[in-house]
């Protein structure tokens, strides 16, 4: 099937519209496994947790995920302030050769990792003006996504509900305000439980999901990674081939009922 909208992240095309992060999992040899049984090319890495060389003497996960394979995306996971965050990609941007794409986190609560808006947009607008291509983790607000889109990020990525809930999505309404509106692909981040989530995702018309807990947290997190990256295919279809409208009364019989024979009652029956 031809996309008529292709996946384009930065001036770049992907045919995976599933990525994924690479924390949680029982090792890097599982992360790995994980990734390639979802198709994910665009893999997150939190800079404040996963070695990619900053620990001399351990294990990297760059090792199991090169970057001539895949585009890495580091995170900002664990930061609180704009200047963590921002301190936090210039390590990555010097560890991983001038890498320019990143995702930007900056949380208001260790509790439920929800994003600090205030200090999302100023790190947002310092890592633009330093040339960084920027990702954003969001609220689903499409004031603030319109205001991430004008500083000049590449994507906006509100949460459809608590990272690591699994509750799915929770506000469709404003996910769908903000694809409206978006120039940049809309991605959600965070909150996806299962594939029937994801589905319901793409349907709506966001152009990419990223995800960590659903699948490194299954029980089975090799089989998850297979379920979604069909979840993910499976809604981009049905969004592209357009639903039927919902209807709140019965409708008419799916075949076509002129031509059909009489009934025959029972008495006129042989």
């Amino acid at each position: 099937m031809s996309d008529p909208k292709p996946f384009v992240i930065a001036n770049k095309s992907y045919t995976s519209r599933l990525l994924i992060g690479t924390g949680k999992y029982r090792d890097f040899e599982e992360t790995r496994r994980a990734i390639d049984m979802s198709g994910a090319e665009i893999v997150t890495v939190a800079i404040r947790r996963t070695n990619i060389g900053q620990n001399k003497g351990e294990q990297s996960l760059l090792d199991f995920v090169p970057p001539n394979q895949f585009t890495l995306l580091p995170n900002t996971a664990g930061c609180y302030t704009a200047d963590d965050a921002v301190r936090t990609l210039r390590l990555a941007r010097e560890l991983l050769d001038d890498h320019r794409l990143v995702k930007l986190e900056v949380l208001g609560d260790a509790h439920t990792l929800f994003p600090n808006m205030p200090e999302t947009l100023i790190a947002a607008k310092t890592l633009v003006d330093e040339g960084f291509e920027v990702m954003v983790y969001c609220t689903d607000d499409p004031i603030q996504c319109r205001m991430l889109e004008d500083i000049g990020c590449v994507a906006v990525m509100p949460l459809a509900s608590l990272i690591g809930s699994g509750m799915g999505i929770l506000n469709p309404w404003n996910l769908k305000l903000i694809i409206e509106q978006s120039r940049v692909p809309v991605l959600v981040d965070a909150g996806v439980g299962t594939a029937s989530d994801a589905a319901i995702a793409m349907e709506l018309g966001c152009d990419g999901i990223l995800m960590n807990t659903a699948i490194a947290g299954a029980t089975d997190p090799i089989l998850m990674a297979s379920a979604m990256r069909k979840a993910v295919q499976a809604g981009r279809e049905a969004f592209l081939a357009g639903r039927v409208p919902r209807k709140t009364y019965s409708g008419m019989p799916s075949s076509p009922s002129a031509g059909l024979m009489p009934s025959i009652s029972p008495k006129n029956s042989p």
